[in-house]
């Protein structure tokens, strides 16, 4: 059997175990898209406004609903009618990192419910397997995924060696509920130990650090071509923020557009080109 990066995402679809990831692959396969927009921007007009935009192109919506500065109950209505009209899954980038039970208020109370309405959100690995259990005692019986970082996309992160190895094991160890990774390459085989049977898992790869017109920014960032990130790395979604909608303060509808679409066409064609090596 080849390895799950080189089957098609109806493939893998049809095997995994968790609702919120079996429910993005077959979306991925239905839309011809591998494609994740992250929507970093702090008023919702222009959020909602990019998200309908996109939202014919894409997967997955990455949020950071916090940064939101007008922030009210209609921006998770109105994202949430969006999802349904351009048939995308919700992913919020909150990258948990506390103890189980203070996770478990984070992710279900507050301002922002997250569990009610992400079908996929994300965690730190550095407080151990307790963060694991306190959002899985709120997500996993509503459906929702978790994503855990594994490596990260900035220059000088501390997200290499035994942690990522260490977050391998943790996802390996909880796989009803912990979807993938967001990571630079997959994560096949890392952190194994002799008596692990690694054949069957079937972790799904968030890239972030996605672009094709620049290398980097001032802020840190390393930027990957679709291409790298696809075929040469075997990740399984690209996320992509400014360098679809760029960072002026007026919305350019068509430019977006024109944007999402390219961006959308080279993961496929990568995803495409990936999946044609398999034996």
């Amino acid at each position: 059997m080849s390895s799950p990066h080189l089957q098609t995402y109806e493939q893998r679809a049809k095997k995994h175990g968790n609702p919120a990831a079996r429910k993005l692959l077959e979306t991925m396969e239905r839309k011809k898209t591998n494609l994740s927009v992250s929507v970093d921007v702090t008023k919702k007009k222009d959020f909602l406004a990019i998200i309908d935009v996109v939202g014919p192109f894409v997967c997955l919506i990455k949020t950071h609903i916090d940064i939101i500065e007008d922030f009210d109950q209609t921006v998770i209505e109105h994202l949430q009618e969006l999802s349904v009209k351009h048939d995308f899954l919700i992913f919020e980038d909150r990258k948990f990192a506390d103890i189980g039970n203070t996770v478990a208020l984070q992710y279900s109370s507050g301002v922002y419910k997250i569990s009610s309405w992400a079908h996929l959100t994300n965690a730190h690995a550095v407080p151990g397997p307790s963060i694991i259990t306190g959002l899985s005692s709120i997500g996993l019986p509503l459906g929702r995924g978790l994503i855990l970082l594994s490596e990260m996309s900035s220059k000088g992160a501390l997200t290499t060696g035994s942690y990522t190895e260490d977050a391998v094991r943790m996802a390996r160890s909880r796989r009803d509920f912990v979807v993938g990774f967001i990571a630079q390459k997959r994560m096949d085989g890392i952190g194994a130990i002799e008596a692990d049977d690694v054949t069957e898992e079937d972790f799904l790869v968030l890239a972030p650090g996605v672009g094709l017109d620049s290398k980097g920014d001032a802020m840190g960032q390393q930027y990957r071509t679709p291409r790298e990130v696809v075929l040469e790395s075997g990740c399984d979604v690209i996320i992509v923020g400014r360098g679809i909608y760029g960072k002026s303060d007026q919305l350019d509808v068509e430019n977006v557009r024109k944007q999402a679409e390219r961006y959308r066409q080279e993961g496929w064609s990568a995803y495409l080109e990936r999946v044609s090596l398999s034996p």
